[in-house]
């Protein structure tokens, strides 16, 4: 209770405020102005244009770029459908159509020990705005978040942002085992300003799995930390080897968990751009404390996915 007590006390100083302050933190890392995709436009720009051999992107993964991937008819035939119907060219619900976010909350269902409803989920502009929001709505004067190294840089690029008044810092992975979380390091970084901790499952760049036991470990050193977790699944089931993928909203009673994912890598189909962010919280601390809500005041000043794709998701999954 004590630490449920010390979680609720940090989350309550996250309340809505739609007023962009201009605010400074000293501590922000800011070493993430270099970014995979800066790197590649500029080796681009470079290129001798008269060199005719073919140049290969090791830097961005899209494999719908290749004619050997390709995702299903099904949903191909779903959108084509849903456009020729004229239904779907208007604006989207500001947190996503409902028949998408219960196919969703559906969808995850499977794979926990208790239900999501629909209004636990938010679509997102691919998964890259749904980590945007969830760091947005952590962003005060003097807090920090624990992110992994190796790790995927837009969460630093997103916490050393102009709007965003989190210090990034960097835990470990343990090469020696199988890239896991280093909680000994994990419980050195964190202080009374920490509010989250991120993990990647499975893994970018590593492609490690997380067995169910170190996960239930990570989930048990946030609760003692009176921090929450924010999962970034977007390659979930995407699992080789003989770890089996195991979801960290399974362990939403012992911590509460934001899950981020979409459609672009299992589908393969980044360029639809349908994320969404997922509060795993069935004991309901961060709906009491305000944090729900502030994810809904920055879902009502942002963009959001194509209407007709959200319509398919049922098709899709």
């Amino acid at each position: 209770m004590e630490n449920e007590s010390l979680l609720h006390q940090k989350l309550s100083l996250f309340g809505v405020n739609p007023k962009k302050e201009e605010r400074h933190n000293d501590n922000k890392t800011t070493s993430s102005a270099v970014t995979i995709r800066g790197v590649l436009t500029s080796l681009k720009e470079n290129l001798n244009e008269k060199d005719k051999r073919p140049v290969i992107h090791l830097g961005h993964g899209d494999p719908s770029a290749f004619p050997c991937f390709r995702t299903s008819t099904v949903a191909e035939d779903a959108v084509v459908d849903a456009l020729r119907t004229a239904h779907y060219n208007c604006y989207s619900p500001t947190f996503g159509v409902p028949s998408a976010r219960r196919g969703i909350a559906d969808y995850l269902n499977r794979d926990l020990p208790y239900k999501l409803s629909p209004e636990d989920v938010y679509l997102t502009l691919g998964c890259s705005q749904a980590i945007e929001i969830s760091l947005s709505v952590l962003a005060r004067p003097g807090a920090n978040i624990l992110i992994p190294r190796p790790g995927y840089p837009l969460y630093e690029i997103h916490a050393a942002g102009s709007n965003n008044n989190l210090e990034a810092r960097h835990y470990d992975l343990l090469p020696g085992k199988c890239w896991e979380v280093d909680l000994d390091g994990v419980e050195a970084l964190a202080d009374e300003n920490t509010v989250a901790i991120v993990i990647i499952n499975p893994g970018n760049p590593c492609g490690n799995v997380f067995s169910y036991q170190h996960l239930q470990k990570i989930a048990r050193t946030a609760r003692n930390l009176g921090i929450i977790v924010i999962a970034d699944e977007v390659y979930n089931h995407l699992a080789f080897g003989s770890t089996p993928y195991v979801p960290m909203g399974v362990f939403g009673s012992i911590v509460p968990v934001i899950s981020l994912g979409s459609i672009s890598k299992r589908w393969i189909v980044p360029g639809w751009r349908l994320g969404w962010l997922v509060t795993s919280d069935p004991n309901g601390i961060l709906q009491n404390s305000g944090f729900v809500d502030s994810i809904k005041g920055c879902l009502n000043a942002a963009s959001h996915p194509v209407t007709f794709i959200q319509v398919c998701e049922s098709t899709i999954n």
